[in-house]
């Protein structure tokens, strides 16, 4: 028979590995996983309540909010918050830095997207939750500000994602590989399900929105048309998969190998994606995995951030296919 292994017994086993670890960041995951658990069960059951459609309003970013996404951004505030791990948090639904009620001793900083991909949840495609975890900079909880929230991806102490779909999947490194959890309602638990994720060298996916090809450099192009090639030697052509929620499609590439790119465009140089709330938390998980992020010129991690809504373009997945991918920027 399989061992079970529950998420937080898997973090306790961690933290034994560490001499240093005072268990605070262990706390601070099985916060993050019961937040989860909290918007998993609104997630499931949303088309049975009044939590689907637009909420009438916009985002930071000028987007239409989802009712869920509200929903989620309040449930992971109030149940992260209210245990003072944290000193300051930020999310991708709030212009600004969010102090929670109790923060006096906190010495880690959140940052998050509550859900990726929501304009997908109406249709019933899988949606996901990312988070990214930093030290303060400084030793007084009580004076944190934005500045503990811009700080380059390589100072994450911890980042992951939970992906609802077909099951509810919750995937975190804390530098020391990945590793993959599945919920298991009957029992209300995450069980360790993926144990030291590596994801594969080469890939045989790629995922790309091909329906802003007008909008793309010729470089970007050039890539995709050379991965539709037909060349036995190198595995191509690539499949394409492309299911318009990021967690969803750089889960898969993770486990199977590919490449997602969301590269600059004519009409948004500087790309979409959202550096500290998307691209720095995978780029994380997918380096500690074995894979690779760019921004085609940068490795993600090293970029300095200026401003807590930053955008980026984000080249991720298989290694060889991200160097490629630059290779093409870099020559074209």
């Amino acid at each position: 028979m399989k061992k079970l292994i529950t998420i937080e017994r898997h973090f306790v086993e961690e933290q034994k590995r560490n001499p240093h670890a005072t268990g605070e960041l262990t706390d601070l995951l099985y916060d993050v996983a019961f937040a989860a658990k909290l918007v998993r069960r609104e997630v499931v059951r949303a088309g049975l309540v009044d939590i689907i459609g637009m909420a009438g309003t916009t985002n930071v970013q000028g987007e239409e909010v989802k009712k869920l996404d509200l929903f989620a951004n309040d449930k992971i505030i109030n149940a992260i918050g209210q245990h003072g791990r944290f000193a300051i948090m930020g999310s991708e639904e709030n212009e600004g830095t969010i102090v929670p009620p109790k923060n006096e001793s906190g010495k880690y900083v959140l940052l998050f997207d509550p859900l990726d991909g929501s304009s997908n949840i109406d249709v019933n495609v899988s949606v996901g939750t990312i988070f990214s975890i930093y030290r303060l900079t400084g030793s007084n909880p009580q004076k944190a500000d934005i500045n503990d929230c811009l700080q380059k991806g390589m100072h994450q102490v911890a980042a992951g994602y939970v992906i609802y779909g077909s099951s509810v999947v919750m995937v975190y490194s804390s530098g020391h590989g990945v590793h993959g959890f599945t919920y298991d309602p009957t029992i209300g638990e995450f069980l360790l399900s993926h144990e030291n994720i590596t994801t594969p060298k080469n890939g045989k996916y790629y995922s790309i929105n091909e329906g802003s090809l007008n909008q793309f450099h010729d470089h970007t192009t050039a890539y995709i048309n050379y991965l539709k090639e037909e060349d036995k030697a190198t595995g191509r052509p690539y499949s394409t998969r492309y299911i318009g929620s990021l967690v969803a499609d750089f889960h898969r590439n993770l486990l199977t190998g590919g490449i997602f790119v969301y590269p600059a465009t004519k009409t948004h140089p500087d790309g979409k994606l959202r550096l500290m709330y998307e691209a720095n938390p995978l780029a994380f998980i997918c380096e500690q995995a074995g894979g690779k992020a760019t921004d085609g010129n940068r490795r993600i991690l090293d970029i300095d951030p200026l401003q807590l809504h930053q955008r980026t373009p984000l080249y991720i997945g298989s290694e060889d296919d991200v160097l490629k991918a630059e290779s093409f920027i870099k020559n074209t």
